[in-house]
């Protein structure tokens, strides 16, 4: 149907002919509208100890941050993480994976099963961080994995696919 027959029947018959349109347009393959991640911004409780652990522990890099609205920005190379001070960080409610609604937990990947032993070896030794399970494998596998809790209690996953 061209332009001018459909206006002529949304005008004679408006109550079949948009519904009609909108119908069609809702079947038609949406375009992607975005391309990728930008950064992930995650509230802490301890800005020191969360950027400490992201930047000493994991290897990241600082890119910036607010001092006025307390902030560390990380890298690592491909992803970007904002860490955001919490205002009142003896008031913070803890998260709950399973009733809270938000961030479940941020997956990371690493080169190697040896990159995620080494990770779960150096964890067991800070006091501040909680390891929820160690190297396991994701289901049936081949992909290994473990997540922890970084100081802030943020859950963070590592996980480590073989290549084919």
């Amino acid at each position: 149907m061209n332009i001018k027959s459909w206006l002529i029947s949304a005008i004679l018959f408006p109550c079949i002919t948009i519904p009609f349109a909108i119908a069609a347009d809702s079947q038609a393959p949406k375009k992607v509208m975005t391309s990728g991640l930008n950064h992930l911004g995650l509230t802490v409780k301890n800005l020191s100890a969360s950027s400490d652990f992201f930047i000493n522990t994991l290897g990241w890099k600082q890119a910036g941050g607010y001092p006025d609205y307390p902030s560390v920005f990380v890298t690592d190379g491909k992803i970007f993480v904002t860490l955001w001070q919490s205002k009142n960080p003896e008031k913070v409610v803890e998260f709950d994976r399973k009733n809270n609604v938000g961030l479940h937990h941020l997956a990371l990947t690493v080169t190697s099963e040896e990159t995620l032993e080494i990770l779960h070896q150096r964890f067991k030794s800070m006091p501040n961080v909680v390891i929820e399970f160690g190297p396991e494998p994701n289901g049936k596998g081949p992909t290994l994995h473990m997540i922890i809790r970084e100081p802030s209690g943020n859950r963070i996953e590592f996980a480590f696919t073989p290549p084919k």
